[in-house]
């Protein structure tokens, strides 16, 4: 499909914003999702597109986190594993609805992912120690992959949001290590659902690798940010941007 030089250039601009917030908090799903629907593709290859672009950003800041040693890849093993099946499993699931209500459920998907956000207070803690291995926490582990796998490979909006705030409330970590497990569950979750995508044939390679490059840029910046700065930076930043989020969609929903 042909974009006008003036769409292009909102994507882009988005992506880099989107990475940005992403890698802070979660929550990019929120801008690029919304945008790539108003370009004019169908909501498949919207979803698709954006796990292609989503997929650049959050190998990024899962990268940026493991690098300063905010996360552990033998810790959160049965994380990884439950996480990329309930991904595919969504993203097989969302293929057989039909595309006009696609286009109704969406919506609604961002809009709770906004509020939900937004109104969230779990208490961050502030050590720095992993929570005892038992089989409780295993648990926990596989049932929050399966659920926000899935989630991540049925709609997407919001997914980071949601894993940073149910690491804070499940296992008690702090919020730079709550982070951390965050954009890398986010980054299996995105490269899982988007095989599935590409075999599926829902992907827009030529938009979805234009807007993945400044998710990159957006996502290392916002990643040095929030480990520079900590939670006074990103509870502030992922507040106001989900706000607007949300004032957008309540006015494209009520002004039709």
């Amino acid at each position: 499909m042909n974009l006008s030089p003036s769409i292009i250039g909102i994507l882009i601009l988005t992506a880099f914003a989107a990475g940005y917030i992403d890698a802070i908090a979660g929550g990019g799903g929120l801008l690029t999702v919304p945008v790539l629907l108003s370009s004019g593709m169908s909501p498949h290859v919207v979803l698709g597109t954006n796990k292609l672009a989503a997929t650049f950003g959050s190998l990024m800041a899962s990268y940026t986190f493991y690098k300063r040693q905010l996360f552990s890849p033998s810790f959160w093993k049965l994380s990884f594993i439950s996480t990329a099946v309930g991904a595919i499993a969504g993203t097989i699931i969302v293929s057989f609805i039909d595309a006009s209500n696609l286009n109704k459920i969406l919506p609604i998907f961002i809009g709770f992912s906004a509020i939900y956000a937004l109104f969230n207070r779990v208490k961050e803690e502030d050590s720095n120690q992993l929570p005892t291995i038992n089989s409780t926490l295993k648990t926990k582990q596989i049932s929050q992959g399966l659920t926000l796998g899935f989630y991540d490979g049925f709609a997407g909006p919001g997914t980071g949001a949601f894993w940073t705030v149910s690491n804070l409330f499940l296992y008690r970590l702090n919020i730079l290590l709550a982070s951390g497990v965050a954009r890398t569950m986010n980054f299996i979750s995105n490269i899982f659902s988007l095989f599935a995508f590409i075999y599926l044939g829902y992907v827009n390679f030529t938009i979805g690798l234009l807007m993945g490059g400044f998710l990159m840029l957006g996502s290392y910046s916002g990643a040095r940010s929030a480990i520079k700065y900590g939670n006074k930076f990103i509870r502030p930043v992922f507040t106001i941007v989900v706000s607007c989020m949300a004032v957008k969609l309540a006015f494209d929903a009520w002004s039709l």
